[in-house]
């Protein structure tokens, strides 16, 4: 429709305008609703184990079911983002608006914090902590679990410079020199590789630490992701889009290696009885 495009782009610079507010909102509902989570699942396990050690076949199934039904329903949102980038299209002008408003509105102190932040998603910072991680699992006898670090983090690796090169899409202009990026936009790596490496190490957290340790390296993960994410955005080396595909992208691998670890648990408790 037409009136559909002035009414997105208008409420893109709306948000734009007021970026700071709406981040400390996505934040404070993020780290907060992820802790709420973990912690009811934590009550749900401990009955489940006061009932039974063993998972049953159904709800192993049914969780392998549901991560196969995520990982399409990603693959499928990335592919409708795609399709309404371009110029002149109605995500593209959106994504514009809010990058303008962005530049205009965010003080520059708030665009040093978010240029240091940013740095918690970079290849340089996530190889080695992925290589260490991977040697103190291998030594400590969790052999699956370094592999599938190994493999999740790997993984992502490979797939995000091959997605933008099938998109090449061009990245937003901004002149404020405290971020440089030359690879193509679309989705955005960093928002891929946080959700990966900063959700597989939330999910070795709740297999290997002590329970009162769950909450808050959920809490924590959750709250490194977002940054990272929404740094991309206020740093304007990404578009809104860029991110959001970023993080389904990175959601959807993750799923695939998380499942996968699961499924290989299971088996391996059934192989011991």
């Amino acid at each position: 429709m037409p009136t559909e495009a002035p009414a997105l782009v208008l409420l893109a610079r709306q948000v734009g305008e007021h970026a700071l507010a709406w981040f400390v909102c996505v934040f404070a509902v993020s780290v907060l609703g992820t802790g709420i989570v973990c912690r009811l699942l934590q009550r749900r396990r401990a009955r489940a184990s006061a009932e039974s050690d063993e998972p049953d076949e159904p709800r192993v199934a049914g969780g392998l079911a549901l991560g196969f039904v995520l990982i399409l329903a990603a693959a499928s949102l990335v592919a409708y983002i795609a399709s309404k980038l371009g110029d002149g299209r109605l995500l593209g002008l959106a994504d514009q608006a809010l990058a303008d408003a962005i530049g205009e509105h965010v003080p520059w102190a708030a665009l040093v914090a978010f240029s240091w932040l940013t740095h918690l998603g970079d290849a340089e910072l996530l190889a080695p902590v992925c290589v260490v991680l991977a040697v103190a699992l291998w030594r400590k006898a969790h052999r699956g679990l370094a592999l599938g670090w190994v493999m999740a983090l790997g993984g992502i690796v490979l797939l995000n410079p091959a997605l933008k090169r099938i998109f090449a899409r061009a990245r937003p202009l901004h002149d404020h020199g405290l971020a440089l990026e030359t690879s193509f936009s679309f989705p955005s790596g960093h928002s891929s590789g946080a959700i990966v490496s900063y959700g597989m190490l939330m999910y070795l957290a709740l297999r290997l630490l002590p329970a009162r340790w769950h909450v808050p390296a959920a809490m924590a993960a959750a709250a490194a992701i977002v940054t990272i994410a929404c740094s991309r955005v206020f740093l304007q080396v990404h578009f809104a889009s860029d991110v959001v595909a970023g993080l389904l992208t990175g959601l959807a691998w993750l799923l695939v290696c998380v499942s996968s670890l699961e499924y290989a648990r299971h088996r391996k408790r059934r192989a011991a009885r």
